[in-house]
Order: structure tokens, then C-alpha cells, then sequence
């Protein structure tokens, strides 16, 4: 079975796939700030999971690892809808329709791939294949 698509889709499906890894990072990115700002009251679960959050929110936006960035991002936003850590100051998943949807965009960008305008792709992209000539005349 061949792939409909590629990994490292470009153009107009590429962007859309920078725009959706960049809302979910910098969602992250802020719910990981929150709990990094309050952390002293609760200890060190909340500081763990601000880091989790600072860095699965960073590895989206840049491109970086997608999938796993993507399981950690879904990880943290269900842990956030059935109330599993604690809630900051700012608890941007708190309802959850809103980390239900968090999820899903993380599921979908480890299901398509990080698209052609990621670390990923420059990494790990598209490589030209060169087939030396292994004609007759060419043999001593």
C-alpha cells in the first residue's frame, strides 16, 4: 500500500501544520509558565509538570521530535481533563472541552507529522537519492 501523503507535507498543508503546531506550543508554553510561577505552594508535582509542559510546548513550535512532543502534549492535556494534577493560577485546560480539543490537536500532529516547515523535516526530510551509473562503458 503506498502513502497518500507525505511526511513532510509543503506548501499551503505545510503551513496549516506550522500554525497547528504553533497554537498547541504556545498554549503550552503559557500553561507551563503558570505552573513554573506556581509552584512554591504545591511542591515539586507542579514544577515537573511546568517543565513538561515548557518543553512539549517548545519541541512544537520548533518542529522537533513532533511525535513525542505530541504524546507528552496529549499526556498533559488529559491528565489536565480528568483533574490529575493540580490546577494553577491559570488553568488554561481546565474545562474540558478545551483539553479535549488540546488533545486531539496533539493526536492529529503525531498521526500527520510536523509538516516541511519544522526541525523534523530539515532533519529527517526528503533526500535526494543519486543511482550511480552502472553501465558496461563505465567498468574498466
Amino acid at each position: 500500500m503506498s502513502t497518500v501523503f507525505s511526511a513532510f507535507p509543503d506548501g499551503l498543508p505545510g503551513a496549516g501544520l506550522l500554525l497547528l503546531r504553533a497554537t498547541a506550543g504556545i498554549v503550552l508554553l503559557i500553561q507551563g509558565a503558570a505552573y513554573i510561577i506556581d509552584w512554591h505552594g504545591v511542591g515539586f508535582l507542579i514544577l515537573g509538570l511546568g517543565l513538561l509542559a515548557i518543553g512539549s510546548g517548545f519541541l512544537l513550535c520548533i518542529g522537533y521530535l513532533t511525535p513525542l512532543a505530541g504524546v507528552l502534549a496529549g499526556s498533559f492535556c488529559v491528565g489536565s481533563a480528568f483533574s490529575w494534577f493540580p490546577a494553577p493560577s491559570l488553568a488554561l485546560f481546565e474545562a474540558k472541552l478545551t483539553a479535549t480539543l488540546g488533545t486531539a490537536i496533539a493526536a492529529a500532529l503525531v498521526c500527520i507529522g510536523p509538516g516541511a516547515f519544522s526541525l523534523d523535516a530539515r532533519l529527517f526530510g526528503r533526500r535526494e537519492i543519486i543511482i550511480p551509473d552502472d553501465s558496461p562503458s563505465s567498468k574498466p
